[in-house]
């Protein structure tokens, strides 16, 4: 009997053993590798996107970056080029750390979306019933001949308001500038705050905003206002739940708000521009912050702006997405969340030229208006030093990741998304 009992013993232990070596394997399953041919797709069109890239690190346009194409959830191709940081001459490599500024707010919509299907919130939620502080919004009007008057707002913030940027609030440069000013409450960068970012947003509230909600698409502290919502809901820091709900289920190893100081030596360098040279972006300045995210106070965690991650771990988020929600057997949403995120949902609000926006994406609605290469239905969102969309019609996740601001005057995105669509050939 003792034998007996041994053996189950043994038994249990070696299939909890067995069970737990799985669990970790697809956990940790990377996306497959593919010949680009093998998923429809040109070698010889990469190879000219690959020389063009170079170009523009060669010809000192821009320090460097990586770009990867998924396709079919197969990675089709992944290129790096130029320098992580030129003072060191360190190469640009595909496990470099980057800012991904404003696709932070991506992982804070769709951890909302994730509230809603847990059934701690609604986002036709009025947002006061979570940050009370809202419940009595004003709006600056702006004056004939200058100056503005503050009234109140027609009607409560909700929190789909938030998700679709007309909730009227902006990054603070509106009619009423100078009470933003004052508050000390203006740009995205809040990495040197030394300060829980559900006490920025109690300050927000009482400022006068641009539009009334539902009136204007405005781009601004809206996501950031989620990342206070999912706090209140969840119970959780904004840090806990996306790392405990998304992070850490899409083995995304490299993403969170602040660095691990062993992972420093891969931290991309921003640059700017100056007198046509490249040169290392002040800081502080242009909301940059070179150091912050490495030794800063590590409070505020933003859920507009203030996520670091690869082109490897970002390229995971996005083809959860693509998948209707999961990726190697984890779920993170329903296929029907991420159809109502990835659907126009301004009605009528002015956005861009042949696009609406969803639940915290863009998305192609007319390929014409739109005027580039791309498809109807295409969703996705940048930040301030790069982009990435997901064309469901063609199976395609696109990643491009530098470290250049202000990214204007250049055309290297223009050029990646033409010869990306080039390279398709089934």
């Amino acid at each position: 009997m003792i034998k007996s009992l041994a053996r189950r013993r043994y038994s249990f232990v070696l299939s909890n053993c067995l069970f737990l070596s799985l669990a970790v394997g697809v956990l940790g399953q990377e996306l497959q590798n593919a010949k680009p041919e093998s998923v429809g797709l040109s070698s010889q069109k990469f190879g000219q996107l690959s020389a063009v890239l170079d170009g523009y690190a060669k010809d000192g346009r821009l320090a460097g970056g990586v770009a990867m194409v998924i396709r079919k959830g197969k990675v089709a191709y992944s290129h790096t080029f130029g320098k992580r940081d030129r003072e060191t001459n360190s190469p640009m490599a595909e496990d470099t750390i980057f800012r991904i500024a404003s696709q932070s707010k991506a992982l804070t919509s769709v951890a909302i979306m994730m509230l809603q299907e847990d059934g701690k919130l609604l986002i036709s939620d009025n947002l006061s019933k979570y940050i009370p502080e809202f419940a009595n919004s004003t709006v600056a009007v702006p004056k004939d001949g200058g100056g503005y008057d503050v009234v109140k707002a027609k009607r409560q913030i909700e929190i789909g308001d938030l998700l679709s940027h007309t909730s009227g609030i902006s990054y603070g440069y509106g009619p009423a500038k100078d009470k933003w000013e004052a508050a000390k409450i203006q740009n995205w960068y809040f990495a040197d705050r030394d300060e829980p970012i559900a006490e920025t947003v109690k300050r927000i509230a009482a400022l006068p905003m641009d539009a009334h909600p539902g009136d204007k698409y405005i781009y601004g502290y809206s996501t950031d206002i989620l990342g206070v919502v999912v706090e209140k809901a969840s119970g959780m820091t904004l840090e806990q739940f996306l790392t405990e709900r998304i992070i850490k289920p899409l083995d995304m190893k490299d993403t969170s708000f602040y660095l691990p100081t062993n992972k420093a030596s891969r931290f991309a360098v921003v640059y700017s521009v100056k007198d046509g040279k490249l040169e290392r972006a002040a800081d502080p300045g242009l909301g940059v912050g070179q150091g912050h995210y490495v030794n800063g106070p590590r409070k505020s965690f933003s859920g507009g702006a203030g996520l670091l991650s690869t082109a490897r771990d970002y390229g995971r988020f996005l083809q959860m997405l693509a998948n209707g929600g999961e990726l190697n057997g984890k779920r993170i949403l329903s296929r029907k969340s991420v159809e109502l995120m990835t659907a126009d949902s301004l009605l009528g609000v002015t956005f861009r030229p042949g696009q609406g926006f969803g639940l915290g994406f863009s998305v192609v609605k007319d390929v014409g208006i739109n005027g580039q290469l791309a498809s109807v239905g295409e969703y996705g969102w940048g930040g301030a030093y790069h982009s990435n969309w997901v064309d469901p019609k063609e199976q395609l996740v696109v990643v491009y990741m530098t470290q250049h601001i202000p990214a204007t005057g250049l055309d290297d995105y223009g050029k990646l998304r033409a010869m990306i669509y080039a390279s398709i050939v089934d």
